[in-house]
């Protein structure tokens, strides 16, 4: 729908959909879970250009490996004191947390893969000890 100077003011579920390459059952997921709130003509639904931007950020959110709840908390920290700057913390405090965890699963998936050349290598001494050519 657009306004007299030709801005969208408001977007159909339809064209976020094509836009970010998602279901309309994501987003009446990211609606039913407070996320985003479209406001409602009939059965109608029309996402303001506020909606737009955080479903832009709730899928770059996805993206990094947050959950629903922490982008809610990400979300909700904004709405209240001290506003931006408190979501700007919590935001970079989320991050590191992830950074962290994803260094330790790089830790775990390097010592797996170790452990599995060693397993690898007993199996290949084994085997020509036994006399089987590989």
């Amino acid at each position: 729908m657009r306004t007299r100077d030709g801005v969208n003011k408001y977007y159909s579920i339809t064209e976020l959909t094509r836009e970010f390459g998602v279901s309309t059952r994501t987003l009446r997921f990211y609606e039913d879970e407070g996320l985003i709130h479209p406001e409602r003509r009939g059965r109608t639904r029309l996402f303001r250009s506020a909606d737009r931007r955080l479903i832009m950020e709730i899928l770059r959110g996805r993206r990094i490996g947050f959950t629903i709840a922490e982008i809610r908390e990400i979300i909700q920290v904004y709405k209240d004191p001290p506003g931006e700057s408190g979501q700007l913390r919590l935001l970079m405090k989320r991050v590191e947390e992830k950074r962290d965890e994803l260094r330790q699963k790089r830790k775990d998936i390097d010592d797996t893969l170790e452990e599995l050349g060693n397993v690898e290598e007993a199996c290949l001494t084994r085997l020509a000890e036994i006399g089987v050519s590989t």
